[in-house]
């Protein structure tokens, strides 16, 4: 019996800033993980490429871990949030907040809607950088993510 190849899992980016955005394709090159990159820039994009995703015949591959940024032009990440965590195709997706936001009401808001983590960004570039190496590495090299996430 031939054994299928699973596809590279999808990172799915939602940000922005192409400034963070290109810090973070540096810093993702550098863990040496074979993976998809996709990337939206607004909230109305995410939620376009999420629908396709939602189709009947659930396309794949569909993202293993989401980065959303929350200070999003057009739909707001908190939405972007809520959304993908009351959708039960959508919610075992690991989602982590990547923004600048300090606020703890922002901090409580987003894990009362689900997040499975909370990043705040470095001001500067190295640590950027580190920051997201380590969240990388966390979520594909030790964290155990749900199958399906993945296309299993």
């Amino acid at each position: 019996m031939k054994e299928r190849k699973l596809s590279p899992p999808v990172l799915l980016v939602i940000e922005d800033s192409d400034e963070d955005y290109a810090t973070f394709q540096r810093a993702i090159t550098l863990t040496r993980l074979e993976h998809t990159l996709h990337r939206c820039r607004d909230g109305d994009e995410a939620l376009e490429f999420l629908f396709h995703k939602k189709s009947e015949d659930f396309l794949e591959p569909r993202p293993a871990l989401i980065m959303l940024d929350l200070n999003l032009p057009g739909v707001d990440g908190r939405d972007i949030l809520a959304f993908i965590k009351s959708d039960s195709r959508l919610r075992d997706i690991p989602l982590i907040i990547l923004t600048s936001s300090k606020d703890p009401k922002d901090i409580n808001d987003c894990y009362w809607r689900g997040a499975n983590g909370y990043q705040v960004k470095s001001a500067d570039y190295d640590g950027f950088k580190k920051e997201i190496q380590r969240t990388v590495d966390y979520w594909f090299k030790t964290a155990v993510i749900p199958s399906i996430a993945l296309g299993g």
